[in-house]
């Protein structure tokens, strides 16, 4: 073979080489050069339960760790204190007051037309989807049971969950699960609490009001189609999360997580109740056993990232949807003022946690007043989204403060209505009023907002008001 043979060949070795590089690698590449996205919110955690904020009877060493491997703000809010609007305002990174998703949709009226999130607005996922991400919902979705509001209609390639505010863990009878109930009466007619035979269901009435319907018209969903799940749904939820990243680990993804833990009805499994056997009053252990088994399996997510190599290129957000209703499930928002529902800091200000290895450095504690919103737009700046034509965020990306490249506060002032109920954070000063006057806090020396200064800063109050007027005539009524 003469040289110039031996070079002929070698240009289409070369070529063909080059051809397999640009068409196998580069892509491969370019998937890798944006981060996956995962967004894991629990369902009515109080602010007091993680052992990284406090909690010491329930240990939660996997979310922790979470923390531990990147940033805990001990500020972090969401935008309502209800699941179904806090969930709006997250998924659009804007206040859902500003489209009129102010009130929580139950029940029934799931089911009702024209009830969701509405069309014209755009969610985390349709922006991604649109940008090349493979997307997913596996969990609650709360945001419309319709046909116009399915989340595969609003970004979500795949979706499996269900649709309204809650859902039983287990299907009747409820095997290997301890369940608590409300009731208004217990068997004999009087009230207290009532424990079955076989201990497996107690009955209580000491909020006065009966467990709802969670299941009626409210199927588990693949898709649009009903399955028949056998599995505590905090494992099954965990099983398809962690067969989507493994499905999908050679694209940048979103996976938005939305547990029902530690939503009611109450159902803790007997491996966890026996772990918890030491807590003597059967509720609170009943709502130890669900903290903990949505810690372990937060922590088989986490590890399925290590597991398949997408630990270094994941960004995480966790946070809970609303202040934990502690009458309802024991949830603790200590050190805080009341709890879900409320506008009082325990139930809007939550476990709120980043992590994003190599990229926001370990052991952060950030004090800097933060919103989920913010969670949102830092999730699409990392998804290499900086520009929303149409309508404008509310949050703001948290990614230079993460970084240390601009570590100043993101917001002036944070906001929020519920009815007759509103609030506003300006700094260390809190304004908040439930149909009456306003009452002003210094969150910096009385962050359980026992002592109402409104009487000794009455020009502070009325500037404060005035910014809330302001920002109230930019939202519209309630749809519904």
């Amino acid at each position: 073979m003469n040289h110039r043979r031996k070079f002929d060949l070698f240009q289409s070795f070369l070529f063909l080489l080059l051809v397999v590089l640009t068409t196998t690698v580069a892509p491969a590449g370019r998937a890798q050069s944006r981060p996956n996205l995962l967004c894991i919110v629990a369902d009515d955690l109080g602010y007091g339960e993680l052992g990284c904020y406090g909690g010491r009877d329930i240990p939660t060493p996997h979310l922790d760790a979470l923390a531990a491997g990147g940033a805990r703000f001990t500020n972090g809010y969401v935008t309502a204190p209800f699941c179904a609007a806090s969930r709006a305002g997250l998924l659009t990174a804007r206040y859902q007051t500003r489209f009129g998703f102010e009130f929580n949709p139950i029940g029934d009226k799931n089911a009702a037309p024209g009830i969701g999130l509405p069309v014209g607005e755009m969610t985390l996922a349709d922006r991604l989807q649109e940008a090349g991400y493979a997307t997913a919902l596996i969990g609650k979705w709360h945001l419309g049971g319709t046909a116009p509001f399915h989340p595969q209609r609003r970004g979500f390639d795949e979706f499996f969950g269900f649709l309204h505010e809650g859902h039983y863990f287990v299907p009747p009878p409820w095997t290997g699960a301890t369940t608590w109930l409300r009731r208004k009466a217990l068997p004999d007619g009087s009230e207290g609490r009532w424990t079955s035979p076989d201990g497996r269901v107690i009955w209580s009435t000491h909020l006065g009001n009966r467990e709802p319907a969670y299941d009626t018209d409210n199927p588990i969903l693949r898709s649009s189609q009903p399955v028949l799940e056998t599995a505590n749904l905090t494992d099954a939820f965990t099983r398809e999360a962690c067969d989507f990243m493994e499905r999908h680990r050679s694209q940048p993804w979103f996976l938005y997580l939305p547990y029902n833990a530690v939503h009611s009805p109450m159902q803790g499994m007997d491996g966890y109740m026996e772990k918890f056997a030491h807590i003597g009053d059967i509720h609170r252990r009943i709502f130890a056993a669900m903290l903990s088994q949505l810690d372990d399996r937060i922590g088989t997510v986490l590890g399925k990232l290590r597991e398949t190599g997408q630990e270094d290129h994941t960004l995480i957000v966790f946070l809970s949807d609303n202040g934990g209703p502690t009458k309802e499930l024991t949830s603790s928002n200590a050190p805080l003022r009341g709890g879900k529902g409320e506008l009082w800091e325990g139930g809007i200000r939550v476990p709120f946690v980043i992590s994003w290895k190599g990229v926001v450095s370990a052991s952060r504690v950030i004090d800097t007043p933060v919103t989920s919103m913010d969670a949102s737009a830092t999730l699409l700046e990392a998804g290499g989204i900086r520009s929303h034509p149409g309508k404008t965020l509310d949050g703001v990306s948290l990614l230079p403060m993460l970084t240390g490249k601009n570590p100043a506060a993101v917001h002036d002032t944070l906001f929020w209505r519920v009815g007759k109920k509103n609030a506003l954070r300006q700094g260390d000063w809190k304004c908040i009023r439930e149909g009456g006057d306003w009452q002003l806090f210094d969150l910096a020396s009385d962050v359980g907002e026992t002592t109402d200064l409104a009487a000794k800063e009455p020009n502070r109050v009325k500037a404060m008001a005035l910014l809330w007027d302001r920002w109230n005539s930019e939202q519209v009524d309630p749809l519904w």
